[in-house]
């Protein structure tokens, strides 16, 4: 029978750690070539404070924790960008069988002033059921915008000058953590192809988060 010193045993722990982390580092660099824009570490965690349409209460991020969150800036008098790029996230969630259910896609609009909660759920709900729609207060909406690097504007009507309203058409991808991971963009165009954004979903939806088994077995070594 092999006797192993205590020393020797404390020495071995910290390696069997290295030589786990190296091979959880090999296999998600390995499954993660992505098709889209990578987007991990570059803007902090999911974090808002906003009033959900459908039942009018007061929502945050922690509210979706655990899901993956696509969010999106958009409004509903959106005669074209807007109801393309959800038609295709709905699209892309058709896919996705029973595991759409752990995606949520947060509609944030940035035109609150014409957006009433009922106008947004009556526009949401013609997509698909995890598409969630959010409306802030001006500083609310300000601040989301700003922690997000999405500009938009909204010119009210005057001089002879139709309401104006820009935004941008990108989409945030989250992972359950709350975890930025990637940037989908071309959503808006009706003819994009989503089999490359669709596969980087399922992956993100594939993977858990803090409770992966990879992150246990660190935890035992």
């Amino acid at each position: 029978m092999t006797i192993i010193k205590r020393t020797e045993l404390m020495r071995r722990v910290p390696r069997a750690r290295m030589a786990a982390a190296g091979l959880l580092l090999l296999l998600t660099a390995s499954a993660q070539a992505w098709h889209s824009t990578d987007m991990t570490g570059a803007l902090p965690q999911l974090s808002f404070t906003m009033t959900r349409a459908s039942d009018g209460k007061q929502v945050t991020a922690a509210d979706y924790r655990g899901k993956v969150a696509l969010l999106y800036f958009g409004y509903t008098f959106c005669p074209d960008v807007c109801p393309t790029t959800l038609l295709n996230l709905t699209n892309m969630l058709k896919t996705l069988g029973k595991k759409a259910n752990d995606v949520r896609v947060l509609f944030v609009t940035v035109d609150p002033n014409r957006d009433t909660l009922h106008v947004i759920k009556q526009y949401t709900d013609a997509f698909a059921p995890q598409i969630v729609g959010l409306r802030g207060t001006p500083d609310e909406l300000a601040t989301l915008a700003k922690r997000y690097r999405v500009a938009y504007s909204v010119t009210p009507a005057h001089d002879g000058k139709p309401y104006e309203v820009t935004h941008s058409s990108a989409v945030y991808v989250f992972d359950r953590d709350g975890n930025v991971k990637l940037l989908f963009t071309g959503l808006a165009a009706p003819n994009t192809k989503l089999g490359g954004m669709t596969d980087d979903l399922k992956q993100v939806v594939a993977q858990n988060g803090g409770n992966s088994w990879w992150r246990r077995v660190l935890g035992l070594l």
